[in-house]
């Protein structure tokens, strides 16, 4: 899977950036590594690699505000890396776009394991792709002003499109597949991002909430102590 996957990696610790590259490299990932910003900014908009890592505290522009810059020009998927998992810049950078996040310091298994974690949920084999999979029933789910398009992958509100992020149209589809069935952040975890072990639950309440941003604020309900529900 990995032999033509292309990753781009910001980091500015010439020790970590150097030695991560040659371990990804081990694994068959093309990369292309970067030691600020601005510089990883203009790497994307050059090579539009397949997924992007971003150490969080890069010069010139970090990584937070990058994150933000590639997702309004794309889709790909993104990763941050914090040295602190207890950050602030953790939930910064998911609110900014980012899909994931890995603690550092990082082993080198775990890292692979979760960008290939990711690249399975945006569709990637080893190529191109920013669209989840359709599930097994296709056809156009209706929730109120809401409409889920599971076929062609869209989604309307009051007859508008809403752009969504892969991350979040997978999120959605999980929802929408069981209305007003109440669902577990762990299962979210397990489901939406591809995690056979305990996972941040953060990572699922920004995504939530960014979800409701797009689709309506009162459409997803928070069942305190167990979870999420979309209203049928």
């Amino acid at each position: 899977m990995a032999d033509q996957t292309h990753v781009l990696f910001v980091e500015d610790d010439d020790v970590i950036r150097e030695a991560t590259q040659l371990a990804l490299e081990r694994d068959g990932f093309v990369v292309t590594a970067m030691p600020d910003g601005l510089s990883g900014l203009e790497a994307f908009r050059a090579d539009r690699p397949d997924i992007a890592l971003l150490d969080v505290m890069v010069p010139g522009l970090d990584g937070v505000s990058l994150c933000r810059r590639i997702r309004d020009e794309s889709t790909v998927p993104v990763i941050m890396l914090s040295a602190r998992a207890d950050s602030i810049d953790v939930v910064l950078g998911l609110e900014a776009g980012a899909d994931d996040y890995v603690t550092k310091p990082f082993d080198g298994a775990v890292l692979v394991a979760r960008i290939r974690a990711v690249l399975r949920r945006f569709g990637h084999a080893g190529g191109r792709g920013d669209e989840p999979a359709a599930p097994e029933s296709g056809g156009v789910l209706a929730f109120g002003d809401l409409e889920v398009d599971t076929e062609g992958m869209e989604v309307r509100r009051a007859g508008q499109p809403v752009a969504l992020t892969p991350t979040e149209m997978r999120l959605l589809l999980e929802f929408s597949s069981a209305p007003g069935t109440v669902l577990s952040r762990d299962k979210l975890l397990e489901r939406v991002w591809d995690y056979g072990w305990g996972g941040d639950t953060r990572v699922v309440d920004v995504h939530v909430q960014r979800l409701r941003q797009k689709i309506g604020q009162d459409r997803i309900e928070t069942v305190r102590g167990f979870g999420y529900k979309l209203k049928a």
